[in-house]
C-alpha cells in the first residue's frame, strides 16, 4: 500500500465573461463534495445574491493593495477596472493536505497560476456560439451597453488564448459540461506521471 499521502490536483476552470463559468463551478461543487473550492478576492461591488465569504472575498481598493504587498495572493489581476485575486494559504494548504482544489477564475489569472503551477488541470469553458455569449452577458442586467460591449469585444479576443489549456468543454448544457469536467478529473487522476510513488512501490515489492 501507498504510504505517501499524494498530493492534491488544481483544477483550474476559466473561459471568456458570459461562458457559464461560475453556473458551472457551482454545479460541480453540489455534485463533488470532496472538492474545495477557492474563493477569490475583488474590488467589483458584490452582483444580486452573491454573499461575502461564499461567493468573494470583497475588499477596497486599499485592503487589496494591502494584500498585494503582502505576498498575499497566488495570483491578482485588474480586470475591468476592478482587481481579482486568489488568497494563497488557502489554496496551498488544501494541496498539501491532498485536497483538490477547484479555481474559478478569469484567463489572466489562469495563466498565472499555470506559469506556477503546470501540473495542474486548465479546462477552457466556451460559449455554444458567440451570438449566445451575448445574450448571456446581457441577460446579466448589471452592466451598461457600453459595458456589455467592452465585453464582448474581450471575449472574442480570449478565445485565442483556448490553446493553452489543456481541455475545452463548451458550455451547452451544463449538466452535460459538468459530467464532462468530473471525467476529466478522473483521467488526470490515472495519468502515470501523477502515479510514479504508487507503481514503484508497487514494483519494488515484487522484487
Amino acid at each position: 500500500m501507498l504510504s505517501k499521502k499524494k498530493k492534491g490536483l488544481l483544477i483550474v476552470l476559466s473561459g471568456p465573461s458570459g461562458a457559464g463559468k461560475g453556473t458551472i463551478c457551482k454545479a460541480l461543487m453540489e455534485k463533488e463534495k470532496d472538492l474545495k473550492l477557492s474563493i477569490s478576492a475583488t474590488t467589483r461591488q458584490p452582483r444580486s445574491g452573491e454573499i461575502e465569504g461564499k461567493n468573494y472575498f470583497f475588499k477596497s481598493e486599499e485592503e487589496f493593495e494591502k494584500m498585494i504587498e503582502n505576498d498575499s495572493f497566488l495570483e491578482w489581476a485588474k480586470v475591468y477596472g476592478h482587481y481579482y485575486g486568489t488568497p494563497k494559504d488557502f489554496v496551498l494548504k488544501n494541496l498539501d493536505e491532498g485536497n483538490d482544489v477547484v479555481l474559478e477564475i478569469d484567463i489572466q489569472g489562469a495563466l498565472k497560476i499555470k506559469e506556477k503551477f503546470p501540473e495542474g488541470v486548465f479546462i477552457f469553458i466556451l460559449p455554444p456560439s458567440m451570438e449566445e455569449l451575448k445574450n448571456r452577458i446581457k441577460k446579466r442586467g448589471t452592466e451598461t451597453e457600453e459595458e456589455i460591449i467592452k465585453r464582448f469585444k474581450s471575449a472574442y479576443e480570449e478565445l485565442n488564448y483556448v490553446s493553452r489549456y489543456n481541455y475545452v468543454v463548451i458550455n451547452d448544457s451544463v449538466e452535460e459540461a459538468v459530467e464532462k469536467i468530473k471525467a476529466i478529473i478522473i483521467a488526470e487522476k490515472c495519468r502515470v506521471d501523477r502515479n510514479k510513488d504508487l507503481y514503484l512501490e508497487i514494483k519494488e515489492g515484487l522484487v
